[in-house]
């Protein structure tokens, strides 16, 4: 037998045995997308390990990732299958950071990105995602400043949405920032029939030349229903192995052949069968951090 096939036979035997789940970011690479039981973008994800009722959630993503499910089902074990699998934007801004914006701005709301520590979440007002982030803004009072952390990029894209003056951080994705808007140019040169769809944690200029601006999860929505059949996608690449396994007859370019995220592709079959074998590695986080946390999360699921 395919040593492929007897692995992904024990994770079965695994999953039923300890009662687990298998969720997925879009960004993890194929085999790993094709044996979760749920594959979504930050905001679909948060919402489904929230009403997961299985006794453990064996996270495929990065850290910020599985602590948001723990935070929003906190009776459950949630496992990340490599605890290395960390996130460099969540790690650009810390709780005392936080805190000190804070008192620098005391009237202002706090809105942070998903992509953040779960001691930062439990710091702010409310999270966001990059499907709803122009939503949550948009709610907030007129006459409120507004703290938007921790990514500038996304931060830069909702203050051109909805107007708002946001007071930014300076952290980013160092995997979104090596998307070129002259690459780009050059690509739609060479396929003049194909969509540019971007990622809004893009910088500026790469937005700017962009046809959509979509989260992951609207990425696929969008291409699904489009009459369009060449796109140039603008994110991390592992998105691509499923936009072409839900439209085979579609051609999708990389925007550039280097976005890949290497944290997002730490994890594989191995890993989540050893993770289920021996309960490893399990996010363990602080009553006081988990309530707060929860609160700006629930705030956000509003938004969905």
């Amino acid at each position: 037998m395919n040593i492929n096939l007897k692995i992904i036979d024990s994770i079965a035997r695994l999953k039923k045995e300890k009662d687990a789940i298998i969720l997925a970011h879009n960004y993890q690479i194929g085999e790993v997308q094709d044996i979760a039981d749920y594959v979504g973008d930050s905001l679909g994800l948060s919402i489904k390990a929230s009403e997961v009722q299985n006794k453990v959630i064996v996270f495929c993503g990065v850290r910020f990732m599985a602590e948001t499910a723990k935070i929003l089902n906190p009776a459950k074990t949630v496992l990340i299958p490599d605890e290395s699998a960390g996130c460099p934007m969540a790690n650009m801004i810390t709780a005392k950071d936080v805190i000190e914006l804070k008192k620098a701005h005391p009237d202002a709301i706090t809105v942070c990105y998903v992509n953040s520590t779960a001691e930062v979440k439990a710091n702010v007002d409310i999270c966001c995602t990059s499907a709803n982030a122009v939503q949550v803004v948009n709610s907030l009072p007129k006459d409120r400043e507004i703290i938007f952390i921790p990514d500038k990029y996304l931060g830069s894209y909702v203050r051109s949405q909805t107007k708002r003056d946001l007071i930014l951080w300076h952290g980013y994705c160092p995997t979104h920032v090596l998307i070129n808007a002259k690459a780009i140019i050059q690509m739609k040169k060479d396929h003049l029939n194909a969509e540019v769809i971007v990622h809004p944690e893009c910088t500026p200029e790469v937005i700017e030349i962009a046809d959509k601006v979509l989260s992951t999860g609207g990425m696929l929505k969008y291409v699904h229903e489009s009459q369009n059949t060449e796109f140039i996608i603008g994110t991390e690449i592992g998105i691509i192995y499923r936009l072409q396994k839900q439209n085979p007859k579609k051609i999708f370019y990389p925007a550039q052949k280097n976005t890949i995220c290497p944290n997002m592709k730490l994890i594989n079959l191995e890993k989540i069968m050893w993770s289920l074998e021996d309960n490893i590695y399990e996010i363990n986080l602080s009553d006081n951090i988990i309530k707060n946390a929860r609160a700006s999360l629930e705030r956000m699921k509003e938004f969905a």
